[in-house]
């Protein structure tokens, strides 16, 4: 159950991140409302999760999951860059991310 808490406190990370986007600033009152409330739940159930899993990967594979889903978001909406070295760079963190879930 932990690490279904880490993957859906990943998840409400991206959710935040992109909201900040949103947000201008925290001048806009509802996208900021909706980032505040992915922060709490982000940072709630990650907190859950630590109960039984090691500080190190679960805060790891937290922000892991936090970062991929961010940068593909950014690609798929804002039309960030999607060249070859960075999707690598990308695929590096999940195989880290999969590495630190398989020796936990």
């Amino acid at each position: 159950m932990a690490w279904l808490f880490v993957f859906v406190a990943g998840l409400f990370e991206v959710a935040w991140a992109v909201g900040l986007k949103y947000t201008e600033g925290f001048t806009r009152l509802w996208p900021s409302l909706g980032t505040l409330a992915a922060m709490a739940i982000s940072l709630g159930l990650l907190g859950l999760a630590l109960r039984v899993l090691p500080l190190g990967t679960a805060y790891a594979v937290w922000t892991g999951i936090g970062s991929v889903g961010t940068a593909l978001i950014g690609i798929w909406l804002f039309g960030e860059s999607s060249d070859a070295l960075r999707l690598l760079c990308i695929a590096l963190i999940v195989a880290g991310i999969i590495g630190l879930k398989l020796v936990s």
